[in-house]
């Protein structure tokens, strides 16, 4: 079963919205909820709600780098709004078009952050190995690219992934260049070797 490209992409655009709302909801929450009051526990000793204003990365890492991580994550909806567009419109394709989403749903709930208010809001803290604090934008894009990992390892072959490719009318790959020189060398052997 295959679907019209534009109706893919006006529903990878509805969930990435979907995604951004409850992670922009959240972080609404948390602020209401959790800013400058005690934590909240969840379940005692290991989970717990704990506001935090992360300048950083996911998870806190690389502190004060707000216009580099913009910048990053621009570069990045761009190559999955690219590879979104380009993706063939079959059900074998709908894993990756759902992680896709979830990372840019989960860039985009960020940024949303590092340009609004030059900081991240971050609340969810596992107690118990004192994990460092997120939110459901680092959970989106963490979960989901381990998971794409998996999928382009184990589940595409390179088959699967060829719209990806660049190449376009008179463009040559260099596939197409060392199959050329193979059947120049081809020949010129048979040339050699006419009794061959």
């Amino acid at each position: 079963m295959t679907k019209k490209p534009v109706a893919n992409l006006i529903i990878d655009l509805i969930f990435m919205i979907l995604l951004v709302a409850w992670d922009q909801y959240t972080k609404a929450w948390a602020v209401s909820n959790l800013k400058e009051k005690p934590a909240i526990s969840l379940i005692s000793g290991v989970l717990e709600l704990n506001y935090l204003e992360n300048k950083g990365a996911a998870f806190g890492m690389l502190q004060n780098q707000r216009i580099f991580f913009i910048f990053v994550a621009i570069i990045i909806l761009s190559c999955i709004v690219y590879i979104l567009i380009k993706a063939p419109c079959k059900d074998r394709y709908f894993i990756l078009h759902l992680l896709l989403s979830l990372i840019a749903g989960g860039a985009v709930g960020n940024m949303i952050d590092r340009v609004t208010l030059n900081y991240v809001v971050d609340f969810i803290y596992v107690k118990i190995i004192d994990f460092p604090i997120f939110n459901f934008a680092d959970i989106y894009v963490t979960v989901s690219t381990f998971v794409l990992i998996i999928v382009l390892l184990f589940v595409y072959k390179d088959n699967d992934l060829r719209f990806l490719s660049f190449r376009t009318k008179g463009y040559r790959t260099l596939d197409d260049v060392n199959s050329d020189r193979a059947d120049v060398t081809s020949g010129a052997e048979d040339k050699e070797n006419p009794d061959a």
